[in-house]
């Protein structure tokens, strides 16, 4: 009987024994399969041309453009760059609440979710920015929502201000927000009016 009992703890052990030195002596599984085709991109989105205004200046030079990134982690510029020396009033595009005002990584930054642009809504991010405006503020185009701060800008050419887009996850290109006439505006021109008589 007490054979029997050892002969089973024995072979117990042995079976342990084995399983485990399997477990750890196999090849790891694949993580991606070796011929699976790269991630799809997601699809492009159409976004509601919406805004009323630049966030600085009335047409700043846009240093860096929108590069979108093959995938979610790789290379790319995730939004656009404008020219705008420290101090320069930033302003809201379009109407929205206030989702974040504070600072990440050392730097300033104002997120804005966009009103009446689905779920989840489009969102636009604002840095480095000294916020004049709290959390679960509602704002309207044009209204002042910080300033340029002197230190946390990533261009290295000119102080400015990056402005950023998205839904959810997925990057946009934030210009996609400006209308055709506010994008392409050219300066205005009085014109005379028929009839009457120029001034001397």
């Amino acid at each position: 009987m007490r054979a029997n009992r050892c002969v089973r703890v024995c072979a117990r052990l042995i079976l342990l024994l084995i399983v485990t030195a399997t477990a750890l002596l196999a090849p790891p599984p694949p993580l991606f399969a070796a011929d699976a085709p790269p991630p799809e991109a997601p699809p492009a989105e159409d976004v509601p041309a919406t805004g009323r205004t630049w966030p600085v200046g009335l047409r700043p030079p846009v240093l860096r453009g929108w590069e979108p990134p093959a995938t979610p982690y790789g290379p790319g510029h995730r939004g656009v760059d404008l020219a705008a020396p420290a101090g320069t009033p930033v302003r809201a595009v379009t109407a929205g609440r206030v989702s974040f005002a504070g600072r990440v990584a050392g730097k300033g930054v104002v997120s804005v979710d966009l009103t009446g642009t689905g779920d989840p809504p489009l969102r636009t991010t604002y840095e480095p920015v000294t916020a004049t405006v709290e959390k679960g503020e509602e704002v309207e185009p044009g209204e002042v929502i910080g300033t340029v701060d002197a230190s946390g800008s990533h261009c290295s050419a000119a102080p400015c201000v990056h402005w950023g887009l998205r839904r959810g996850e997925v990057y946009l290109d934030p210009l996609s927000l400006l209308p055709p006439w506010l994008l392409h505006r050219g300066p205005s021109r009085l014109l005379p009016v028929p009839g009457t008589r120029p001034p001397h």
